[in-house]
């Protein structure tokens, strides 16, 4: 199996960024059919990339949910004052966002910023991202809910991120949930956690998941029929 991945997603030139293809698409709704971020994060290891799982911390706001899509990264600080133009940023990194795209939120672990809401979640949502990963709080959870789009957070808050909380850049190589993710980056979540895979890695990582997940459902379907865990490992060399 291959995979062509979107050469300009690889690039943190926003000029010549674009809008995922149909065939990006596609693949992500297949990775979220078919895989799971387990396996996803297996595979990096095999690649000797170990630490591309984020921080346990970051959860789904809602059980059933999981995404796919090229990282939109967006950079924020605390602040102890109200700028001038508080959300002047906030705005144009959202309204950057580009369909096939999840908005990587990086807030340093921060728990007085809120930095993303229902509003923001439409907003997103309208332009054709596929989620938000925010390592930090958020707010609106059941209105988020409501309307389906896949978010991923530390906690929640019913705070405003004005004069607490403020984006200073977007589009730009950021930490989340202890993991460095670059513009472009593959981002995988799920009920287990999120995981990004580097935009070079993605043709093979995905290569090695969707062979594991084939070895894992005949190994699955063997132990169902009585089979010993230790026969099945031998096999088909999965756990």
């Amino acid at each position: 199996m291959s995979f062509k991945v979107n050469e300009n997603m690889s690039t943190n030139n926003r000029s010549i960024r674009e809008a995922a293809t149909t065939e990006d698409l596609t693949l992500f709704d297949k990775i979220g059919r078919e895989l799971y971020t387990a396996v996803i994060s297996d595979s990096l290891d095999e690649l000797g990339y170990r630490d591309q799982a984020m921080s346990h911390s970051l959860r789904p706001l809602f059980r059933e949910v999981c995404t796919a899509g090229w990282a939109r990264t967006i950079l924020c600080i605390d602040v102890e004052e109200i700028p001038d133009d508080p959300y002047a940023m906030e705005i144009e990194a959202v309204d950057s966002l580009l369909t096939g795209e999840v908005a990587v939120v990086s807030t340093g672990g921060s728990i007085r910023n809120a930095p993303w809401g229902e509003l923001l979640s439409t907003a997103a949502m309208a332009r054709g991202a596929r989620g938000a990963v925010v390592d930090g709080l958020v707010r609106d959870v059941k209105k988020i809910e409501k309307i389906g789009f896949p978010v991923f957070a530390t906690g929640i808050k019913p705070v405003d991120s004005k004069g607490r909380g403020v984006v200073v850049n977007y589009n730009v190589p950021v930490v989340c949930g202890g993991v460095n993710v670059f513009p472009g980056d593959l981002i995988a979540a799920d009920y287990d956690g999120v995981v990004a895979i580097p935009a070079a890695l993605v043709p093979e990582v995905l290569e090695r998941a969707f062979q594991k997940v084939s070895s894992e459902n005949h190994s699955r379907d063997e132990l169902l029929r009585g089979a010993f865990l230790r026969d099945v490992y031998e096999k088909y060399g999965v756990l």
